[in-house]
């Protein structure tokens, strides 16, 4: 198939008229579409709520925990009255 076949083959494609549309559709899609949305909101909502606990529970634990102090050495005795 050479270009002017293909290009012929698409007018003839695009010059049929479209298949009708079921009148009901409208419904349908309008009521898919607010149910997309609905659970999209609520899985955005989900993931900011774990967000959020991950925040705190890492504060906390950094509170508690002091992981950027350096800990005691275990293989020297303290040096006392040097």
């Amino acid at each position: 198939m050479n270009r002017t076949e293909r290009e012929a083959a698409a007018r003839r494609i695009m010059e049929r008229t479209p298949p009708p549309v079921p009148p009901d559709l409208y419904g349908e899609v309008v009521r898919r579409g607010s149910r997309m949305l609905r659970r999209s909101h609520r899985i955005r909502r989900l993931l900011w709520l774990l967000l959020c606990a991950a925040v705190v529970a890492f504060t906390v634990w950094a509170v508690t925990a002091h992981p950027w102090v350096e800990p005691p050495s275990t293989t020297t005795p303290p040096v006392i009255d040097w």
